[in-house]
């Protein structure tokens, strides 16, 4: 396999934590791959480690030990401010909740990550862009509470999108949601993967993992099983 199709490569990550005098080993020296286009679902109870290892994927947090390569790049030990940028250039998240601004209209919401990364020239066309392929454009000036369940997290797919990312990683992004507006919302990740996206999703729900090519389960901070 070569490295240049990867775009997630880690080796032995591990992430502690300290509470009062206990100390809680959250991931193990966890190696992962996973090649461009892939989608991936990440699944786990409750304590597995799934989410610290999402956080670690996504740099929002750092690991006590171990290599992280985002698409050949090490960046498991980089600066706040540099996470920062591969956070907003490489990496687009789909949250359970959505994670929008109320005040802003759904073009501005998605506009945001361009708007962060100083992207010159073509922000407008590009956000318009992402709003189309999640079948939106006609809702573009509506702010959130003007808009369904549904439409909100496409608008938080079009937020994902916007910026060209290597990966996006989505968390539990059906958890908010009943069960037609879920598998719709699962559908479009599927034509985006389709598209040639790379997607990692965490999930505690079986039937959501089902749409990815690969399931990894975790259990007690390790990747215990593999299945395709």
């Amino acid at each position: 396999m070569s490295t240049n199709s990867l775009v997630i490569r880690t080796e032995n990550l591990t992430r502690t934590y300290r509470m009062g005098s206990a100390e809680i080993n959250a991931v193990r020296g966890v190696n992962l791959t996973v090649q461009r286009g892939e989608f991936v679902a990440l699944m786990g109870a409750s304590g597995s480690g799934k989410s610290t290892l999402m956080h670690l994927i996504g740099c929002l947090d750092t690991p006590n030990a171990g290599h992280y390569w985002l698409e050949g790049e090490d960046v498991a030990h980089l600066s706040t401010r540099a996470r920062a940028d591969i956070r907003n250039r490489r990496i687009g998240f789909i949250f359970q909740s959505f994670n929008l601004l109320p005040r802003l209209s759904a073009l501005d919401n998605v506009m945001l990550p361009l708007m962060y990364g100083r992207a010159n020239g073509q922000t407008k066309k590009r956000t318009s862009e992402a709003l189309s392929r999640v079948g939106l454009a006609s809702r573009s000036n509506h702010r959130p509470n003007e808009l369904s369940g549904g439409e909100r997290q496409r608008v938080a797919i079009a937020r994902a999108l916007v910026t060209s990312p290597a990966l996006i990683l989505a968390d539990e992004p059906t958890g908010n949601l009943d069960s037609k507006t879920g598998a719709e919302i699962l559908h479009l990740l599927a034509e985006l993967h389709r598209e040639g996206s790379t997607i990692l999703i965490v999930t505690h729900d079986q039937n959501v993992a089902e749409y990815a090519e690969r399931i990894l389960i975790m259990q007690d901070g390790q990747i215990r099983e593999e299945v395709k």
